[in-house]
Protein backbone atom coordinates (compact mmCIF):
# COMPACT_ATOMS: atom_id res chain seq x y z
CA UNK A 1 0.00 0.00 0.00
CA UNK A 2 1.07 3.55 -0.72
CA UNK A 3 -0.26 6.50 1.22
CA UNK A 4 -0.27 9.94 -0.39
CA UNK A 5 -0.79 13.21 1.46
CA UNK A 6 -1.13 16.49 -0.41
CA UNK A 7 -0.50 19.94 1.01
CA UNK A 8 0.12 23.48 -0.15
CA UNK A 9 -3.25 24.48 -1.55
CA UNK A 10 -4.89 27.79 -0.79
CA UNK A 11 -6.31 31.03 -2.13
CA UNK A 12 -4.20 33.13 -4.48
CA UNK A 13 -4.81 36.00 -6.86
CA UNK A 14 -4.55 35.54 -10.60
CA UNK A 15 -0.93 35.71 -11.70
CA UNK A 16 0.28 34.35 -8.38
CA UNK A 17 2.06 31.13 -7.49
CA UNK A 18 1.56 28.10 -5.27
CA UNK A 19 3.60 24.96 -4.66
CA UNK A 20 1.78 21.73 -3.94
CA UNK A 21 3.47 18.84 -2.19
CA UNK A 22 2.63 15.14 -2.27
CA UNK A 23 4.33 13.07 0.42
CA UNK A 24 4.39 9.33 -0.18
CA UNK A 25 4.73 6.67 2.50
CA UNK A 26 4.34 2.93 2.80
CA UNK A 27 5.78 0.98 -0.08
CA UNK A 28 8.82 2.34 -1.91
CA UNK A 29 7.82 4.21 -5.03
CA UNK A 30 11.18 4.11 -6.77
CA UNK A 31 9.62 2.47 -9.85
CA UNK A 32 6.33 4.35 -9.80
CA UNK A 33 4.72 7.11 -11.81
CA UNK A 34 3.29 9.94 -9.72
CA UNK A 35 0.81 12.39 -11.18
CA UNK A 36 -1.34 15.37 -10.37
CA UNK A 37 -4.95 15.51 -11.45
CA UNK A 38 -7.53 18.19 -10.75
CA UNK A 39 -11.28 18.44 -10.63
CA UNK A 40 -13.24 21.65 -10.76
CA UNK A 41 -16.88 21.87 -9.62
CA UNK A 42 -19.19 20.40 -12.21
CA UNK A 43 -16.32 19.20 -14.39
CA UNK A 44 -14.61 15.90 -14.96
CA UNK A 45 -11.28 15.09 -13.39
CA UNK A 46 -8.41 16.03 -15.69
CA UNK A 47 -4.73 15.21 -15.91
CA UNK A 48 -2.29 17.98 -15.00
CA UNK A 49 1.30 16.67 -14.75
CA UNK A 50 3.16 13.43 -14.14
CA UNK A 51 6.67 12.25 -13.38
CA UNK A 52 8.35 8.86 -13.62
CA UNK A 53 10.23 8.34 -10.39
CA UNK A 54 12.96 6.42 -12.14
CA UNK A 55 14.48 8.51 -14.89
CA UNK A 56 12.52 11.64 -14.06
CA UNK A 57 10.62 11.91 -17.35
CA UNK A 58 7.78 14.39 -17.03
CA UNK A 59 4.50 14.96 -18.81
CA UNK A 60 2.30 18.07 -18.75
CA UNK A 61 -1.17 18.88 -19.97
CA UNK A 62 -1.23 21.52 -22.71
CA UNK A 63 -3.23 23.82 -20.45
CA UNK A 64 -0.38 24.08 -17.92
CA UNK A 65 2.73 23.84 -20.09
CA UNK A 66 5.11 26.69 -19.40
CA UNK A 67 3.31 27.55 -16.14
CA UNK A 68 3.44 24.38 -13.99
CA UNK A 69 6.51 22.31 -13.18
CA UNK A 70 6.47 18.87 -11.58
CA UNK A 71 9.53 17.66 -9.68
CA UNK A 72 10.54 15.17 -7.00
CA UNK A 73 12.75 14.91 -3.96
CA UNK A 74 13.82 11.30 -3.68
CA UNK A 75 15.26 11.75 -0.20
CA UNK A 76 11.91 13.00 1.07
CA UNK A 77 9.76 10.69 -1.07
CA UNK A 78 7.86 13.79 -2.14
CA UNK A 79 6.58 15.16 -5.44
CA UNK A 80 6.03 18.87 -5.96
CA UNK A 81 3.89 20.86 -8.36
CA UNK A 82 5.12 24.41 -8.78
CA UNK A 83 2.27 26.47 -10.20
CA UNK A 84 3.07 29.90 -11.61
CA UNK A 85 0.99 32.47 -13.50
CA UNK A 86 -2.15 31.00 -12.02
CA UNK A 87 -5.48 31.68 -13.70
CA UNK A 88 -9.04 31.52 -12.33
CA UNK A 89 -9.60 28.46 -14.51
CA UNK A 90 -6.94 26.63 -12.50
CA UNK A 91 -9.33 26.62 -9.54
CA UNK A 92 -9.96 23.01 -8.57
CA UNK A 93 -9.26 20.30 -6.04
CA UNK A 94 -5.83 18.92 -6.89
CA UNK A 95 -5.15 15.24 -6.31
CA UNK A 96 -1.89 13.35 -6.19
CA UNK A 97 -1.93 9.82 -7.59
CA UNK A 98 0.57 7.00 -7.99
CA UNK A 99 0.84 3.78 -9.99
CA UNK A 100 3.43 1.05 -10.20
CA UNK A 101 5.61 1.29 -13.27
CA UNK A 102 6.57 4.27 -15.41
CA UNK A 103 4.44 6.03 -17.97
CA UNK A 104 5.83 5.35 -21.44
CA UNK A 105 2.95 6.39 -23.68
CA UNK A 106 1.18 9.67 -22.82
CA UNK A 107 -2.13 8.05 -23.76
CA UNK A 108 -1.83 6.21 -20.44
CA UNK A 109 -2.12 9.43 -18.46
CA UNK A 110 -5.64 8.67 -17.29
CA UNK A 111 -6.95 8.62 -13.78
CA UNK A 112 -8.21 5.07 -14.23
CA UNK A 113 -4.60 3.89 -14.59
CA UNK A 114 -3.56 5.24 -11.20
CA UNK A 115 -4.00 2.97 -8.20
CA UNK A 116 -3.30 5.18 -5.20
CA UNK A 117 -4.81 8.59 -4.48
CA UNK A 118 -4.45 11.33 -1.91
CA UNK A 119 -7.33 13.18 -0.29
CA UNK A 120 -6.91 16.31 -2.41
CA UNK A 121 -6.06 19.93 -1.71
CA UNK A 122 -8.12 22.94 -2.76
CA UNK A 123 -6.61 25.58 -5.01
CA UNK A 124 -8.65 28.74 -5.55
CA UNK A 125 -7.50 31.49 -7.90
CA UNK A 126 -9.35 34.78 -7.66
CA UNK A 127 -9.63 37.20 -10.56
Amino acid sequence: QVQLVESGGGLVQAGGSLRLSCAASGRTISSYSVAWFRQAPGKEREFVSAINWSGGRTFDADSVKGRFTISKDSAKNTVFLQMNSLKPEDTAVYYCAAKPGPIVNPTALRGSNYEYWGQGTQVTVSS
